[in-house]
């Protein structure tokens, strides 16, 4: 459960809009990215939460930073820039309850996770540059909510250290198969390892984390067996920011949301049966005997007597065989619907035929 919603086997695909830093230091931009990812029908919005300073080393932090998609001339300043602290998440938290959609942070540090444990956030996610910090995992795993671990670089020694880390402290937990390129290429996704996790995993939700810039994958994810699925989300791809380029757009993760939850319902209960929109169609489409010619009574039928035509409401085609060798009770003109009950049994007598 995160918050008051289910995930599982049988529900539908629970839907992150990873905002990341897309907001671009700006809490209004921010809000304007909750709205939109609300209004797309999205379950979930989620931020990033740094303690720059400790989280980097000195130099790390100091480094020049010359990129295009810079907001300071140096890394650390450049991270500053995008980093929300308490009074906007806690005016971000106040807005995601207003208009009702779940909100929740990536923690990278220790730090980060407890000042997300005290604005008592609905779960935590766990980007995949820590899937083998340890510590950290079980550090959020105590906090007893639920977690959501992305797997970007990992093998699947990692992924069980993970899991083995996590499990005794919290069940409540999702893996998330994800390549930790962005975007990577199409033949690195690897979405069968759903299906490896699933197989492997089978107490927990799997999920996807998508880092393409598509929408059709997470459909791929949902009928391998995923059943949380995260996108990168932005309101412009053209705004200033590393994530922009492969994030969707409103127009893109309204498809994702429709398409997954038009999934859930196509997949049906599997149970073939007929549906009354199907009627009509199979009126004119299907096929019924009938006499290929006009018959006169006593004719002994032969399958050059029997026509297979539409429309669909008469004998089925499936019953030609019981009319062969019967022999017909009633005069018939070409086209008349054939009807076993006008029909009788021959019994050969000898040579002679007799009637039944």
């Amino acid at each position: 459960m995160v918050g008051d919603t289910r995930i599982a086997d049988d529900t539908g695909c629970y839907v992150i809009a990873e905002i990341g830093t897309n907001h671009q230091g700006d809490v209004e931009v921010c809000k304007r990215l909750f709205k939109a990812a609300k209004e797309c029908g999205a379950h979930a919005v989620k931020l990033q939460k740094r303690d720059n300073r400790n989280l980097f080393t000195r130099a790390m932090y100091g480094a020049a930073y010359a990129s295009e998609n810079a907001f300071a001339s140096t890394y650390g300043a450049h991270r500053e820039y995008l980093e929300f602290g308490l009074k906007e998440f806690r005016e971000l938290k106040a807005y995601a309850r207003e208009i009702g959609i779940t909100f929740f942070a990536t923690a990278f540090d220790r730090r980060s996770a407890d000042f997300l444990a005290e604005l008592d956030m609905p779960a935590f996610k766990i980007a995949s540059g820590d899937l083998t910090n340890t510590p950290l995992l079980k550090h959020i795993a105590r906090f007893g909510k639920p977690m959501f671990v992305s797997t970007g670089g990992g093998t699947m020694e990692d992924v069980r250290r993970a899991y083995d880390a996590i499990m005794p402290l919290n069940r409540q937990l999702c893996i998330m198969q994800c390549t930790a390129g962005y975007p990577p290429a199409w033949e690195e996704l690897n979405i069968r390892v759903i299906e490896t996790f699933r197989n492997e995993f089978r107490d927990i939700v799997v999920g996807f984390s998508s880092h393409d810039s598509g929408i059709a994958m997470v459909l791929v994810a949902y009928m391998l067996g995923c059943r949380v699925v995260e996108k990168h989300f932005t309101l412009n791809r053209a705004m200033k920011g590393t994530d922009h380029a492969f994030s969707l757009e409103a127009p893109g993760l309204r498809r994702v949301c429709r398409d997954l939850e038009r999934a859930r319902i196509a997949l049906g209960d599997g149970i073939k049966r007929r549906y009354p929109s199907e009627e009509a169609p199979l009126y004119k489409m299907a096929k019924k005997l009938v006499a290929a010619t006009d018959l006169s009574a006593g004719t002994a039928l032969r399958a050059e007597h029997i026509a297979i035509k539409s429309p669909n409401d008469g004998t089925p085609p499936y019953m030609l065989d019981r009319f062969i060798g019967r022999r017909l009770k009633r005069p018939l003109k070409a086209d008349d619907n054939l009807i076993l009950s006008d029909t009788e049994e021959l019994i050969l007598c000898g040579t002679e035929e007799v009637r039944a």
